[in-house]
């Protein structure tokens, strides 16, 4: 990597690190949220479908985004909307004011997403492989940490106020470096092969087959994701499974998880082809629903 380009790096690895602690937090505060607002956790899981909507229009309206203005102010400006909404939610009495406030968080969540996938592309070219896989094993750890964050705060305060005022002043830098920080030139055309061939381009049926599919695949990922993800907590408190800190605990080892695998995915997408990582990935997810 050209030294130049290593700030610029480390602040998109931290902002995905940020959007995972965000997003792990959302499952261990409903039961406190539920009980802030005078809410059943039933009626409070509408904060998931909120987030989802935001994370949604973010990604879509933050695409066309950077493709108009320099993309690290931006992604500094939603790490800073962000940072804003963690600071209020503890003091949110209402639920649709909290499920507005969660509707924020995603959208700033959504175009994080965006940004740090398409600065990194720009900013690296047809190199950009380990850097992105390194850029999603961020946004796994951070949401491996965050719940140890809510585990420690039950501990010692017995809520999580302070949970979202940490994670609030650990964004603050964050946001910092990213937009002191040149933003990377855009990158629309086709580049060639890192070997030096021109790329291969499909044909047009095939290759817009191929992006449905690759869609779909994500849709049902994420969605299984975040859902196992958000309720794990609260379904590991309703069965009695354990303490509060022991299931923020038991929420992080699922992070944890995904983490792990990002991690081995680095070396292992250098030496074997995409489909065959899909396949055993795939077959991995039935055989552990079988198990269940």
């Amino acid at each position: 990597m050209r030294a130049e380009h290593w700030p610029k790096t480390a602040g998109y690895f931290a902002s995905f690190l940020s959007l995972g602690m965000v997003t792990a937090l959302i499952g261990p505060s409903l039961p406190w949220l539920a009980e802030q607002t005078r809410s059943q956790v039933e009626g409070i899981s509408f904060l998931f479908l909120a987030h989802s909507w935001g994370y949604l229009l973010g990604s879509f309206f933050g695409g066309r985004l950077y493709d108009r203005v320099p993309g690290n102010p931006v992604v500094a400006g939603m790490l800073g909307l962000m940072i804003l909404v963690l600071v209020l939610v503890p003091a949110i009495p209402a639920l649709w004011l909290l499920t507005a406030a969660w509707f924020l968080v995603g959208i700033g969540g959504g175009s994080i997403d965006v940004g740090g996938n398409t600065l990194m592309v720009w900013l690296h070219g047809s190199r950009v492989g380990p850097y992105m896989n390194v850029l999603h094993f961020f946004f796994g750890f951070g949401a491996f940490v965050s719940p140890l964050i809510v585990a420690q705060t039950l501990i010692w305060t017995g809520g999580i106020r302070w949970t979202y005022w940490i994670l609030a002043l650990l964004l603050v830098p964050i946001a910092v470096w990213v937009a002191r920080q040149p933003s990377p030139a855009a990158r629309h055309e086709r580049t060639d092969t890192p070997g030096g061939e021109p790329a291969v381009i499909a044909a047009p049926g095939r290759e817009a087959l191929l992006v449905f599919l690759i869609a779909l695949l994500l849709a049902l990922y994420v969605g299984a994701e975040v859902a196992f993800g958000g309720w794990i907590y609260s379904y590991a408190l309703a069965q009695d499974l354990g303490s509060v800190a022991s299931a923020a605990y038991l929420t992080s080892a699922f992070w944890g998880g995904l983490t792990a695998g990002r991690l081995l995915s680095i070396p292992l997408a250098a030496r074997v082809r995409p489909r065959w990582i899909i396949l055993g990935d795939l077959l991995g997810c039935i055989l552990s629903v079988v198990v269940v």
